[in-house]
C-alpha cells in the first residue's frame, strides 16, 4: 500500500471509531480528576507491567491485584503471584513495591498530588523516567495519557512504531530507543498528526486499533 493510501486508511479508521476514541479519552481524563489514589496508582502499575507483555495480560494482572486488595498492601511475593502472563514478573513485582513506597506518605499512597504538581506534562514525564524504576519514555507517556495528561505525548510501542514506519515517519523500526531517538520520533509523529489532521491522542489509538482490532488502554 502506498503512503497516500495508507494515510487515507488511517483517516477512515479514525472516522469509523471516533466516538469510541472520544469515550475512552473521557475515561482517561476522569482518572486523575475524579478517581481515587488507588485508581491512579493502578494505571502506573499497568504501565510498569506492559513492556514486552501484552496489554491485556498486564491489565488482567492489575485487576487481580485490585480484586484481592493487594495493590496497595500486598507483599512482593503476593504481588508476584498475580502477575500471570506478564514477562519479567520477578523484576516487575519489585518495581511495583518500590513505586508504591515512593508514592506513599505516612503509609498511605499519595500519587495524585505528586503527579499534579507539574505544570508541564513533559517535565512530569522526565521526572517519572528519572525516578520510577521500570518506567521509560514509552511507559511514562502511556501512564500520563491514561490519567488524562498526556494527550500530546507519543506512546511508541511496537504497534505504533510499525505503523509509523509504513507512514514513512522513519525508515526502519529501531531496536532500542534512546531519549534523543524517542523525542525525535515523537516530533515526527506530531508533524504527521498535523498533516493528516488527526490529534495525537486519537492517532495513537487509531494506530493501536489497526493492529489490535480494538480501542484498549
Amino acid at each position: 500500500m502506498s503512503e497516500p493510501d495508507f494515510k487515507d486508511e488511517i483517516r477512515a479508521i479514525r472516522t469509523s471509531i471516533k466516538d469510541e476514541i472520544q469515550s475512552r479519552l473521557r475515561e482517561f481524563d476522569s482518572v486523575l480528576k475524579t478517581g481515587d489514589e488507588e485508581s491512579v496508582f493502578a494505571e502506573l502499575v499497568f504501565c510498569i507491567l506492559t513492556p514486552q507483555s501484552k496489554a491485556k495480560f498486564a491489565w488482567a494482572a492489575v485487576e487481580r491485584l485490585l480484586d484481592k486488595d493487594l495493590l496497595l498492601t500486598g507483599t512482593e511475593d503476593q504481588v508476584l503471584k498475580e502477575l500471570q502472563g506478564v514477562r519479567f514478573k520477578y523484576k516487575k513485582s519489585g518495581y511495583i513495591i518500590k513505586a508504591r513506597n515512593m508514592f506513599s506518605i505516612n503509609g498511605k499512597i499519595s500519587i495524585k498530588s505528586m503527579i499534579s504538581r507539574f505544570s508541564d506534562v513533559y517535565d512530569a514525564r522526565e521526572w517519572l523516567v528519572r525516578n520510577v524504576k521500570g518506567i521509560g519514555y514509552k511507559e511514562a507517556s502511556h501512564f500520563l495519557r491514561n490519567v488524562g495528561l498526556g494527550g500530546d505525548l507519543a506512546i511508541l510501542d511496537r504497534h505504533i512504531l510499525k505503523n509509523l514506519r509504513s507512514l514513512q515517519v522513519m525508515e526502519e523500526v529501531p531496536t532500542s530507543l534512546s531519549r534523543r531517538r524517542y523525542l525525535d520520533i515523537e516530533r515526527r509523529m506530531k508533524e504527521l498528526s498535523e498533516e493528516i489532521k488527526i490529534p495525537m491522542s486519537h492517532l495513537d489509538l487509531v494506530l493501536w486499533y489497526k493492529e489490535a482490532g480494538e480501542v484498549f488502554k
